[in-house]
């Protein structure tokens, strides 16, 4: 089974619960906001996916923006980053899924399709 991390008011996370509900694909969901992943597991995350730390990151939220992240990201070392997101689940890109052997953030379908068949 997959965990889910999600905020109940993101679209687009609401979007990817009723698309893994369509597929019948087994899933736990957490609310990110409440329920956030801790430093350790956020290293444990990035390491399993393979993916740039800026993806982790909720570019597009009110924090990511109020906190000027898009300039201070890169003189920031990857533990300053990961304690960072540690801290609000809203700083962390959603819906952000977590399998036995993978992670993914955000929703892009044909990402989803290809790990969760």
């Amino acid at each position: 089974m997959i965990t889910v991390y999600c905020y109940s008011r993101c679209s687009t996370c609401k979007k990817a619960l009723k698309w893994l509900v369509e597929k019948g694909i087994e899933h736990e969901v957490l609310d990110i906001k409440e329920n956030h992943p801790n430093e350790d597991l956020l290293r444990k995350y990035y390491a399993m996916s393979g993916l740039p730390l800026k993806r982790f990151f909720n570019t597009s939220g009110i924090q990511y923006r109020e906190m000027g992240l898009s300039k201070k990201l890169a003189d920031m070392s990857e533990e300053e980053q990961i304690a960072l997101l540690a801290t609000d689940g809203m700083l962390v890109k959603r819906p952000l899924v977590v399998g036995d052997d993978f992670v993914l953030t955000g929703f892009k379908e044909n990402e989803w399709t290809e790990k969760l068949k």
